[in-house]
């Protein structure tokens, strides 16, 4: 990896990651490549610390634990969560990324005809304001665009201002309102957006 880039070998993963900034001064990025058809994503590594990887049935448990604690997380049953690893349709696509082994944060998207959304993102109290939901919506976003689809979308809680930042941080964009659309307590959610041009 002298050049300085990452690059996957295995057939259909994208030929070039974005390489992912972890903590300072850690200067390399190592992506490792696992079969996973379905998902044709490859395991980021940063030294021993930060992992994206698919989620597995194995992960429910941490995944339940993490939006359990998770106010703006969407709660869902354990049947919910089954049904990601269980049923062909819709596709769902769960990553996962730990560090020191541990699971602190899991993105679940679901594919659509040309379009993905974001149905549940949930990143550990402890873990927030360190960049690993940028890295994980970033990981998302690049598997998305490698598979072809033409946009991306999801709702958030009105109030969720740092959710917001992030997501107009890559690029989304505010494309309408659903009134009441949370409950628990009631709220608007905000519908955004974003176009691969």
């Amino acid at each position: 990896m002298g050049t300085g880039r990452a690059e996957v070998q295995a057939k259909g993963l994208p030929q070039r990651l974005k390489p992912i900034i972890v903590r300072p001064r850690v200067a390399r990025l190592e992506v490792v490549p696992f079969p996973v058809p379905a998902l044709g994503v490859a395991r980021l590594q940063c030294g021993n610390r930060v992992k994206i990887r698919p989620a597995i049935a194995a992960d429910i448990p941490a995944l339940m634990g993490l939006e359990k604690h998770a106010v703006t997380a969407a709660h869902w049953s354990r049947q919910q969560y089954d049904a990601i690893f269980s049923q062909p349709r819709p596709r769902r696509v769960a990553l996962v990324i730990e560090e020191e082994l541990a699971v602190q944060g899991f993105l679940v998207g679901r594919v659509l005809e040309g379009e993905w959304e974001i149905e549940n993102i949930a990143i550990a109290g402890s873990a927030r304001r360190r960049g690993l939901g940028t890295r994980l919506l970033g990981e998302f976003l690049d598997l998305a665009r490698a598979q072809g689809s033409e946009a991306v979308f999801l709702e958030v809680r009105e109030s969720n201002q740092a959710a917001r930042s992030l997501y107009e941080k890559w690029g989304f964009l505010e494309g309408g309102r659903r009134p009441r659309y949370y409950h628990d307590p009631e709220e608007d959610a905000i519908v955004y957006r974003m176009e691969f041009h």
